[in-house]
């Protein structure tokens, strides 16, 4: 993964989604939109999903590269 498309990601999931879910949780209750709880689930687990996946990316890369360091 080049190291642009990493950190576009890490800014998504740190920033982009929680503030999606936000959104969604405080306009959709506002305007009683019924699948507001269910929405927010699903953002949120998305952003979860994705925040380990890059955690687990990093970890990895920094293990190799390290490893590869000495």
């Amino acid at each position: 993964m080049q190291n642009k498309t990493y950190e576009t990601l890490k800014w998504v999931a740190a920033i982009v989604i929680p503030a999606l879910a936000t959104f969604i949780g405080l306009v959709g209750k506002a305007i009683n939109w019924e699948y507001t709880d269910t929405t927010v689930i699903i953002v949120s687990g998305l952003g979860a999903f994705l925040g380990t996946i890059l955690g687990v990316s990093n970890r990895t890369y920094k293990m190799f590269y390290n490893q590869n360091d000495s």
